[in-house]
């Protein structure tokens, strides 16, 4: 425990692993804060165990603080980028195509239905390939693909 306030490099690591570990397990690397905040301690820490940087608390604070803005500059947009995403489409490999049910209610390009399956309420749509936009109620239907919260359907002698 001595070691870790007497060398400032290790104290920097130290500080920078934990964050990094509480951003991980409490938020999912989704603030992104502690994860710039947990980067820029970790490159302190490497800076100043290379003796790049003076072994001054000035010096530590300092470099943590450009290095944490630097990282986040660089971070920011590519991060961004995958989070947000572009337009997924329609998934065509998932796991809940092929499953099927009978329509509670009739469906077409203007009025979709609902299907409650896995706990989830999904709103169901025809499928893009049909010809005949409207399905009746009644029919029985396969999911053909999915996308987020919806499952496009076409009735099971067409699937």
């Amino acid at each position: 425990m001595d070691t870790l306030f007497t060398n400032q490099a290790t104290l920097w690591l130290t500080i920078g692993f934990a964050l990094l570990a509480i951003e991980a397990v409490a938020f999912g690397f989704t603030s992104g804060l502690l994860l710039f905040g947990s980067l820029g301690a970790i490159l302190t820490g490497a800076l100043l165990w290379l003796a790049i940087v003076p072994n001054t608390f000035i010096a530590a604070v300092a470099c943590f603080a450009i290095s944490t803005a630097l990282i986040t500059v660089i971070l920011w947009r590519p991060l961004k980028r995958l989070q947000s995403g572009a337009e997924l489409g329609h998934d065509r490999s998932s796991d809940l195509i092929g499953h099927s049910f009978i329509l509670s209610s009739d469906i077409d390009n203007e009025q979709s239905g609902n299907q409650k399956y896995s706990g989830i309420n999904w709103r169901v749509e025809p499928a893009e390939e049909l010809a005949d936009k409207s399905i009746a109620a009644g029919t029985r239907v396969c999911v053909t693909a999915v996308s987020v919260g919806v499952f496009f359907v076409q009735p099971t002698e067409q699937a």
